[in-house]
């Protein structure tokens, strides 16, 4: 599996990935993420995946996007930038769960 996360000790993020789908076997998911994330943390990365939905959905301009989840050009170009550098297979996975679209 191809590692996008670049830090110190590649095996802390080893360790997080394995202790999640630990916690998706055992239907501790959400228990597990509340403990681990803040709720600012929490609101990010739902924000996050409304960003990638909607640049996904490929039906309104990033200016658009950016305005109707009220956030900064700079956090859109990022996400925009992520998806450029992602295998195509997975982008394609997330874009059908979360639109419904390949």
């Amino acid at each position: 599996m191809k590692s996008i996360y670049q830090q110190r000790n590649p095996y802390e993020w080893q360790q997080f990935i394995d202790l999640l789908k630990q916690a998706v076997n055992e239907n501790k998911t959400e228990d597990l993420l509340a403990m681990l994330l803040t709720a600012d943390e929490r609101n990010t990365l739902g924000l996050r995946v409304q960003i990638v939905s909607a640049l996904l959905d490929n039906q309104a301009p990033q200016r658009e996007i950016q305005q109707q989840l009220n956030t900064s050009a700079a956090t859109i170009t990022r996400g925009s930038n992520m998806l450029k550098t992602v295998d195509p297979t997975i982008r394609d996975w997330v874009s059908e769960k979360l639109n419904g679209k390949a």
